[in-house]
């Protein structure tokens, strides 16, 4: 694939990516990918499991100079669409979990990493990790609830043109720039967007409704009796 690097393993696609852009300045849309991570990461505090060969790990590479720091989180829900618009073609119900774990029903199929340069008030370069279960049937850590795609389907998927179409679509999304679009696709394919569910942050156990997700990618919810929250990412989980 053209503007892409594979490797058989390294440490981490993200972590490479940062170490290549160091040594050459790399093209805005160029993405690493690999077979296995051997210490793949996922959000701060998280690791990723996955078995060599099996699943898909890439990295890419965007420098959105035109995004001030206020819309950082529109590169999020920029991924998380492009990735559910291309498993849509295969396979249903899938959402994306607040505030970018890629959901097959209440199960997790992928999950998306972000790490970001800046330069003043803009975002020099964001380097983008993804890592979604394809192949993959056993899963040994403690991650609460992993699927794959295989596990899905029941057939054996070709990580190659599902890793061509991801980035694919990803680029068409980033050149378009459709911010109102964007962020409604990603509102419409939220994981128990429609009626109440069961919430916990450092206070208590809550049943709320998701109302809002601004702009800088807080979560606000609304309970039961009317009452409004905010919280940003690690400040409120999901009841699964």
């Amino acid at each position: 694939m053209r503007n892409s690097f594979y490797i058989k393993q390294t440490p981490s696609t993200n972590q490479l990516a940062w170490e290549r852009n160091r040594e050459h300045v790399l093209p805005e849309g160029y993405f690493i990918y690999t077979d296995f991570q051997l210490a793949g990461k996922g959000q701060p505090g998280n690791a990723w499991e996955s078995y060599e060969g099996k699943n898909i790990l890439f990295s890419i590479v965007l420098r959105p100079l035109q995004l001030p720091m206020e819309e950082l989180f529109l590169l999020s829900q920029l991924v998380s669409v492009a990735i559910k618009k291309s498993l849509d073609i295969k396979i249903s119900n899938i959402t994306v979990k607040w505030p970018n774990d890629i959901y097959w029903n209440d199960k997790k199929l992928a999950g998306i990493l972000i790490e970001n340069s800046l330069q003043g008030d803009k975002i020099k370069m964001a380097v983008i990790g993804v890592g979604l279960n394809v192949n993959q049937v056993v899963f040994e850590s403690n991650a609460p609830n992993p699927v794959s795609l295989m596990q899905i389907t029941g057939k054996r998927q070709n990580r190659k043109n599902l890793l061509q179409l991801i980035t694919q679509n990803i680029i068409k999304l980033y050149n378009e720039m459709d911010i109102v679009k964007i962020r409604s696709d990603y509102s419409g394919s939220l994981y128990r967007k429609d009626g109440f569910h069961l919430f916990k942050d450092d206070n208590n156990s809550f049943k709320a409704k998701i109302f809002d997700i601004h702009p800088d990618g807080q979560l606000e919810l609304e309970t039961e009796t009317g009452e409004r929250k905010e919280y940003y990412f690690k400040e409120v989980q999901f009841i699964l």
